[in-house]
């Protein structure tokens, strides 16, 4: 056997696998198949002859494909339950209507609705680990996190589905309240004020440009993340992203870095800083102030 006929033997032997793991990150029967077919093109142009486990590096790279399909989604606004009941069927010419059937029936239009609800690396998270057992160790060095970071996100994804954390409509005035009192204990160095807004497991996530400039890409805890804001973001302020409240730091009147909140409950769980100028550019800033007064 040559080695194009032992890759297709290996990648049509894994292809349900793989086709069932696409399915699950991104709830769609053709984009699926879309996945799947860039990791046989991959897998065809890559030398894998000292790869010992082929399967688990296809499933790496299916993956890492569907991964990288939600976060263009995400740009984009797009809403993937939409796309697949207005065109999922149409569309999925790989796959006969029985397996589509067959497909669909083995998540639940249910389950899909909420996973459309989680964040790409939530999402991811949770499907390969609690759907495919997946070790954290494997998932982590996917979306470059660690594994207690990838952990949580798990968790956070679980409780989500199971009900447990769905999302209430966000209160604007509040929440605009929570970011300008977390700016203003981090300017005036106010470090058990900032502990009292922040959720003890609060995890800090930066990009690949603000750790470029010097920040630690990410940090767990109230503690930490505390005392990495106490007498800082004196350049930054309130506003309204996308017409949630977070925060944005300027350069000559140019956003620099963006500080996206995730609060629940009162407090701050989450903190996202974002410095990538293509993903700021699809961002929509509105000036927050005042937003309190209309309560």
């Amino acid at each position: 056997m040559d080695r194009t006929e032992w890759l297709v033997e290996e990648f049509e032997g894994n292809r349900a696998h793989l086709r069932a793991v696409a399915y699950r990150m991104l709830g769609s029967v053709s984009d699926a198949e879309d996945a799947v077919q860039e990791v046989w093109i991959r897998l065809s142009r890559t030398d894998v002859s000292d790869v010992d486990n082929l399967a688990g590096w296809m499933t790496t790279a299916v993956s890492r494909v569907s991964l990288n399909v939600l976060q263009r989604r995400k740009s984009r606004r797009e809403q993937l339950y939409g796309t697949v009941a207005d065109d999922g069927a149409e569309r999925a010419t790989a796959m006969a209507p029985d397996e589509e059937v067959i497909m669909a029936d083995s998540v639940g239009s249910a389950l899909l609705v909420i996973l459309d609800t989680l964040a790409p690396a939530e999402r991811l998270a949770f499907v390969l680990h609690d759907m495919f057992a997946i070790p954290f160790d494997e998932i982590a060095a996917i979306i470059g996190r660690s594994s207690a970071a990838t952990r949580q996100l798990a968790s956070r994804a679980r409780r989500r589905v199971r009900g447990v954390d769905q999302p209430a409509p966000i209160d604007v005035a509040q929440h605009g309240e929570i970011v300008d009192a977390f700016l203003r204990a981090a300017r005036t160095g106010r470090f058990e004020a900032l502990l009292e807004l922040l959720d003890p497991d609060v995890a800090l996530q930066a990009d690949d440009t603000v750790v470029a400039s010097g920040a630690a890409p990410e940090l767990l805890g109230s503690d930490a993340v505390a005392r990495t804001f106490t007498g800082r973001a004196h350049g930054a302020r309130p506003v309204l992203i996308d017409r949630t409240p977070g925060a944005v730091w300027t350069v000559g009147g140019r956003p620099r870095i963006v500080f996206a909140f995730t609060i629940g409950h009162g407090r701050i769980t989450g903190i996202e800083m974002i410095g990538d100028p293509e993903r700021i550019g699809t961002m929509e800033f509105t000036d927050i102030s005042g937003i309190n007064n209309d309560r």
